[in-house]
């Protein structure tokens, strides 16, 4: 009987769920808990993974699988999506900054620093200023502006925002100069890329792919600046060359410079805000007074109207960018002189016209031989010949002697990101493959 009764008290202990010992640590607290607000619960998320019940079950704590961990001092999110919040704040545009004229010379050495670059009407100078990486451009005055209306429209250009555009981050005024810093763009201009007088057989842009990404993102960046701004006010660049675009490297991205000078200078004629706008545009434009106003530009970028009124448009704008295209397919000056033996005189040769022999000229060889013989040879004659013929003629297009008869960029634009396209897939047809094995041995 005692034998039996033993068995069936085991038995009866093997069914019951084992009974947890008594612990000297404090009981855990209920599962259920009141709930928390949204700041709450991010401050009180568990930092450990570990899939305690607690964690996972309770109805006021998360996991920290469900919202990347923070950090218990600042209360900032370390995970994935803090790094691109973090980067997409970096990548804002700061608040436009006045400096003071001492600040800047004391970032630059009271200016006794060499200049990277200096030219009657600019030079400039690399510094540190405010913990950032900077270039200072110094300018003069074309028209005096108010200090008032400066801040206001420097305000306005320094919220623009685009990759292609090097960055206006602020401005000094003495006396009649202003000195404009933008952020320093690690990079050679475009018409040292073309032209090394060192090594002339070179050039980094030695691919048709790299020569249509800078075509893109000067065209985009232009654009940009011509109708995208979301300002209510007409924008000119007026600097358009080939040293203002700064090709970074490895992948040939392409930056305009001086965005911001024409209008902080005084460059662009107030009165004449409107010109170049419009069929009824031309008759507006009117020369501009040399005793209140000088103007510049560069030799071979200068459209025929701009050198007659020095009124800086939109429309002059197209017309160096066609410059910069051709020069871009070419890698040719502007214009150069060359020395004729027989006539024993220097002949200047433009390259607007040499591009208008290449397609629409009569030499021999044919259209496609004079297009291949007029594209710069450094490119091993690996193009799309078809694209080639496009780009050119809207370069010869950009370049109408009558401004009226010009594009304006939002075409030039599209047509250029459409023949980037074409040139992409050219480029994906011609690719040597990569997954085949040769063998020189015997077989």
């Amino acid at each position: 009987m005692s034998a039996l009764m033993c068995k069936t008290k085991m038995a009866v202990e093997a069914t019951e769920p084992a009974r947890r010992p008594p612990s000297s640590s404090p009981r855990r607290p209920p599962t259920s808990s009141p709930r928390l607000s949204a700041s709450q619960t991010t401050r009180f998320a568990p930092a450990s993974s570990d899939p305690s019940p607690s964690a996972s079950s309770s109805g006021g704590y998360y996991t920290s699988t469900s919202f990347p961990k923070h950090s218990s001092v600042t209360g900032t999110s370390t995970g994935t999506g803090s790094s691109s919040l973090s980067g997409f704040r970096h990548s804002l545009p700061d608040n436009p900054v006045i400096y003071d004229f001492s600040e800047l010379r004391s970032a630059t050495n009271n200016f006794l620093a060499k200049p990277r670059h200096s030219s009657s009407s600019s030079s400039c100078w690399r510094c540190s200023l405010r913990g950032k990486d900077v270039i200072v451009f110094r300018r003069k005055f074309r028209r005096k502006i108010e200090m008032g209306s400066l801040k206001e429209l420097l305000g306005m250009i320094c919220r623009s925002h685009l990759v292609s555009i090097a960055k206006l981050l602020g401005a000094s005024v003495s006396g009649d100069n202003i000195f404009l810093a933008y952020e320093f763009v690690d990079g050679a201009s475009l018409s040292d890329c073309l032209r090394n007088p060192k090594i002339p057989n070179f050039t980094v842009l030695g691919t048709w792919m790299s020569r249509m990404q800078v075509a893109a993102d000067v065209a985009h960046g232009l654009d940009y600046i011509h109708n995208n701004t979301g300002l209510n006010m007409i924008l000119v660049h007026n600097h358009i060359k080939s040293s203002s675009v700064l090709v970074t490297e490895p992948s040939f991205r392409a930056k305009i410079c001086h965005f911001g000078t024409a209008q902080l200078c005084g460059e662009e004629d107030e009165n004449d805000e409107g010109a170049g706008e419009g069929p009824s545009a031309s008759p507006r434009l009117k020369r501009s007074d040399s005793r209140r106003m000088q103007f510049e530009g560069a030799r071979g970028y200068m459209s025929p109207e701009f050198r007659v009124t020095g009124v800086a448009t939109q429309k002059s704008d197209v017309y160096s960018f066609g410059v910069v295209l051709l020069e871009l397919l070419s890698g040719e000056e502007p214009f150069k002189y060359k020395y004729d033996k027989e006539s024993r005189e220097f002949v200047r040769t433009s390259i607007i016209d040499t591009a208008r022999a290449a397609v629409d000229g009569d030499g021999g060889g044919g259209a496609e031989g004079r297009l291949r013989k007029w594209v710069d040879r450094r490119l091993s004659d690996s193009f799309p010949v078809e694209v080639a013929e496009k780009l050119v003629r809207l370069g010869l297009e950009c370049v109408e002697a009558d401004p009226d008869r010009r594009p304006d960029m939002s075409r030039v634009e599209g047509k250029v990101s459409k023949l980037y396209m074409q040139s992409k897939s050219w480029s994906n047809s011609i690719n040597v493959p990569t997954n085949i094995s040769v063998s020189i041995g015997p077989r």
